[in-house]
């Protein structure tokens, strides 16, 4: 056990867990506090390195990805750029403000201590400051103990007063579906894969494993999207086999050119566009719910030219298990023969988070709702000297994760105040009814609808004006992006 051994190797005011793009985002913005950030992979982007195919693209234009202080060199290109062109992007940008030299590379996080509260490592649960108020990021004293382990078996211990845990919802811990005794992957004789597996293949080996193969693949969100396409492009000619989707639950999916644009007109443009009535595609619940949930997928441009040459075919299923020589639909009782499984169920983000978290504050991030209670997407109120980055989802994640590393690092320089706990525990809760109230999808803690209150709020609550443009036409007229918080100081 990492608590075994306790000698601290360094004391620093402020740990960061992650270089994915919110840790990037996060170190930018506490740089001046010489933070010493623990990354578990060989180099910084989080998913864009470990969680992307050799096809993953950005599902916007770069402009809508980028920070307000360091433009894309061709961010008027309307191509949605490849997972390497963000890994380049985001290697220029740590570059250019000297970032890497706080980055502990392959250093794994494998527990975390309280030491702060009454001196003995005990916490008054009913407030973290006096008084009800939240009290100050940094107190001046260690608040937190981090074990991590290097390349190696021998354990290291850290001590920060503030921890920024910016591991993300996705990768690291893939999803995986039970099945009754008997009845799962066990009797299959074919092979089953996760998809985040398959992303440690090279182009060659992927096509490899696919080719000439019966595939199916369970989901319909964009990971599967992606998975389809790289099936048919393995199966082309006379001897490749088409891949089937397995599909659950049916998300809207846009065309490429799409741009965010939502209108009570958009399900009948998409129905017009796209051959979603030809497949059993157009879903039950109205476009508005998964805009606000973050759940509609672009599709490539070859997604359903391949379904109409019958390389991606679509079989609806609620329920389903293994056989030996593939699945079982349980709904109507019809089988699926295959030879390879390629599972795009998603991550299991909570768990990473409960592995390294101690309690009591592990259950402080558990709710009824399913919804991780933060306040502004960063603080949870009963959680002193943390924070997260990179929980929420909008249209544009980067800029959602920069906006509120910005709003931390002012935090920590005591810049604004908090309200008091209880009144940031009010706004908890109201935020996830309003989400309720929005989307029946409202579990995966989407902004998109209310991404402009929420920026606005930001900004007024730092003391800063939430009206970014240069004219009242502009503000009412033109959208906004991420240079329009370029100067927030």
């Amino acid at each position: 056990m990492a608590s075994q051994s306790r000698a601290v190797v360094r004391s620093s005011k402020v740990g960061i867990i992650g270089a994915g793009v919110s840790g990037v985002a996060a170190l930018k913005q506490l740089a001046h506090y010489d933070p010493v950030v623990f990354e578990a992979g060989d180099c910084i982007g989080g998913v864009w390195k470990s969680c992307s195919y050799h096809s993953t693209k950005l599902q916007s234009p770069r402009k809508d990805y980028e920070f307000a202080d360091f433009p894309w060199p061709n961010r008027d290109d309307p191509t949605f750029p490849s997972h390497l062109d963000i890994l380049d992007y985001l290697t220029s940008y740590a570059h250019r403000f000297d970032l890497f030299k706080y980055v502990n590379f392959n250093t794994k996080v494998v527990e975390i201590r309280f030491v702060g509260g009454d001196g003995g490592g005990r916490h008054d649960l009913h407030q973290t400051g006096g008084d009800g108020e939240y009290g100050a990021l940094l107190p001046g004293r260690p608040v937190w103990e981090v074990a991590v382990r290097p390349n190696g078996p021998i354990f290291q211990w850290y001590e920060f007063e503030m921890l920024v845990v910016c591991t993300g919802k996705y990768g690291d811990v893939p999803k995986i579906p039970e099945f009754p005794q008997k009845r799962g992957p066990e009797i299959f004789k074919g092979k089953v894969m996760h998809s985040m597996d398959y992303c440690k293949l090279d182009k060659e080996e992927a096509t490899e494993l696919m080719r000439g193969k019966k595939v199916a693949i369970i989901g319909f969100k964009k990971s599967a999207i992606d998975l389809a396409v790289e099936c048919a492009q393995a199966n082309q000619g006379p001897e490749g086999k088409p891949c089937t989707m397995v599909i659950r639950t049916l998300h809207w999916t846009v065309p490429h050119y799409w741009r965010h644009a939502v209108s009570k007109f958009i399900e009948s443009y998409l129905l017009h566009k796209l051959p979603l009535q030809k497949y059993g595609l157009n879903p039950d619940h109205p476009f508005v719910e998964d805009y606000a949930s973050c759940q509609m997928a672009i599709t490539p441009n070859d997604f359903f030219p391949e379904a109409d040459k019958g390389n991606i075919l679509f079989k609806r299923a609620s329920k389903w298990c293994f056989t030996t020589t593939g699945l079982q639909f349980l709904d109507d009782n019809t089988r699926l023969d295959a030879d390879l499984v390629l599972l795009a169920t998603g991550y299991d983000g909570k768990k990473k988070l409960t592995d390294i978290i101690p309690e009591p504050f592990r259950s402080f991030l558990e709710y009824p709702s399913g919804v991780m209670p933060l306040y502004r997407g960063t603080i949870n109120p009963l959680i002193p000297n943390m924070a997260f980055v990179g929980y929420i989802e909008s249209v544009a994640n980067l800029h959602t994760a920069e906006l509120r590393s910005i709003w931390l690092a002012r935090l920590a320089d005591k810049k604004f105040k908090l309200p008091k706990v209880e009144k940031m525990c009010e706004h908890i809760s109201q935020e996830i009814e309003i989400m309720k109230k929005t989307t029946r999808f409202y579990q995966r803690h989407c902004i998109s609808t209310y991404s402009i209150n929420h920026s606005d709020e930001i900004c007024e609550e730092m003391g800063l004006s939430s009206w970014r443009k240069n004219s009242f036409l502009a503000e009412a007229l033109s959208p906004y992006g991420s240079q329009d918080y370029k100067h927030m100081e």
